[in-house]
């Protein structure tokens, strides 16, 4: 509970501090502008989402899912992630539990800590470094096609570089629509058995757009989604904000 009311002071003054802020710092200005790799439609999608520039600038990122608490530190990755039975996180160094009981977390912490992160961060972390970039076959569903990029990574670059995703966006507006996703956690070679989710819906947090509702898919022999597996997947009170928390914060609680 300390945690939220802490997340929660950090959102307040943040927000004081925009409204007493009347003009823009030229400090600064003349620094080099880091070269960007991603391709230009790719550019667009981050644009339409609120920019990629506020997203570097943020440095703390929460949702709730559920229960669940999410908060992650945007440039460390570290997360914590907190709900009324148990903890988990990610200090930088370990991965961390803390249940009430051997029963209370049912899942795989190891690949549960920064699950949803991913969902709930694009289409952002598609912008990270050692990224290649391969632009793919547009997605068809119900009669309109999605232009999409395939995202994979160069060796040992974050926890699966085997993993590759593909963005699907809305080729007039540059929404991201569709994430094609593999999963190779544990495994020793790359697959290419895609889960396909859509983004329903998306709500403005700050000046950027991030996913309120997300929805798994089946799919057909060709790839293509079907109808849903299930009911969405609904995210609430985002928080997005320049401030940093202490690294305690995301460390396992001593008892």
């Amino acid at each position: 509970m300390k945690r939220v009311f802490l997340l929660l002071i950090i959102a307040m003054i943040v927000s004081c501090k925009n409204e007493a802020k009347k003009e823009v710092s030229k400090k600064g200005a003349d620094k080099e502008i880091k070269k960007e790799n991603f391709p230009d439609e790719l550019g667009k999608v981050f644009q339409t989402h609120g920019g990629i520039d506020i997203w570097r600038k943020a440095q703390t990122l929460s949702f709730n899912k559920g229960e669940e608490v999410h908060t992650s530190d945007l440039h460390s990755r570290k997360i914590v992630i907190n709900s009324p039975k148990y903890s988990l996180g990610f200090d930088g160094e370990e991965i961390w539990l803390d249940a009430v009981n051997s029963g209370s977390f049912k899942g795989n912490k190891d690949f549960y800590y920064n699950l949803y992160f991913y969902f709930y961060a694009m289409p952002f972390v598609l912008a990270d470094d050692g990224i290649i970039y391969e632009k793919v076959a547009d997605l068809v569903f119900e009669e309109t096609s999605y232009p999409g990029y395939k995202i994979s990574y160069q060796a040992n670059v974050g926890t699966s570089p085997d993993d590759n995703y593909i963005v699907y966006y809305n080729s007039k507006t540059f929404q991201m629509e569709w994430l094609a996703y593999t999963v190779t956690f544990k495994a020793k070679k790359p697959n290419d058995s895609y889960h396909m989710v859509k983004y329903n819906t998306w709500e403005n947090t700050n000046g950027l757009f991030l996913p309120e509702e997300i929805t798994w898919y089946k799919i057909d022999e060709t790839g293509m989604p079907t109808v849903p597996e299930g009911p969405a997947t609904k995210f609430t009170l985002p928080l997005i904000s320049e401030a940093k928390l202490a690294d305690s914060f995301f460390e396992k609680p001593i008892k």
